[in-house]
């Protein structure tokens, strides 16, 4: 799975494919999973003038589990404290739809997220401040924040009314013991 902003690529990590289906795509990466990261954290000043660079690390934050309604402009993440059963959070991000590639698929993050407590009690907004400020730098028009906002209060009513993913158990979900940790493909840095 790649992050590809204005034809370069933002980020690069393997990911195991749960579930590829018309209605559902389920990506899965766990704590110590390799991946190709700017080295710094973005600001929206770096994606206005597409300044990027990449460095090796390792995600160790969670173990995630990413569902994406096929064409959908956003992801629920289902995250579990690192090599635990224990959920920490649902997270909304707010993504270029998923694009299919010879590699896996492509995407790219919109800034704004949604953070939903474990047991779906609470939500907020996340970066929405890097937003405001992405918006007023030109990163995203008028038009294209309208259409991500939208997007974020039709993924919130899904959350707000238990619709799939939020009623679909995968809360309880747990890959195989015998999955190890994939590599980066040959090519992982080649935009087409």
């Amino acid at each position: 799975m790649r992050g590809v902003w204005r034809g370069k690529l933002w980020w690069a990590a393997p990911v195991t494919i749960v579930k590829d289906a018309p209605d559902l795509i389920a990506l899965y990466w766990k704590a110590g999973t390799p991946n190709m990261a700017p080295a710094k954290r973005p600001t929206p000043h770096d994606l206005l003038f597409n300044e990027i660079h990449l460095v090796p690390r390792k995600w160790t934050e969670t173990d995630v589990l990413m569902l994406v309604t096929p064409g959908s402009s956003h992801a629920v993440y289902v995250m579990w404290e690192t090599r635990q059963a224990k959920l920490r959070q649902w997270y909304i991000d707010l993504q270029e739809p998923l694009h299919r590639t010879e590699l896996g698929f492509d995407t790219m993050d919109h800034l704004l997220d949604i953070v939903i407590s474990a047991d779906l009690s609470t939500w907020h907004w996340k970066d929405k401040d890097e937003f405001e400020e992405a918006i007023a730098l030109g990163v995203f028009s008028t038009e294209e924040a309208q259409s991500i906002y939208a997007e974020g209060e039709r993924a919130l009513k899904l959350f707000q009314t238990r619709k799939s993913p939020f009623c679909d158990g995968w809360e309880n979900w747990s890959p195989p013991r015998q999955w190890e940790i994939p590599v980066m493909p040959k090519g992982w840095d080649k935009i087409t």
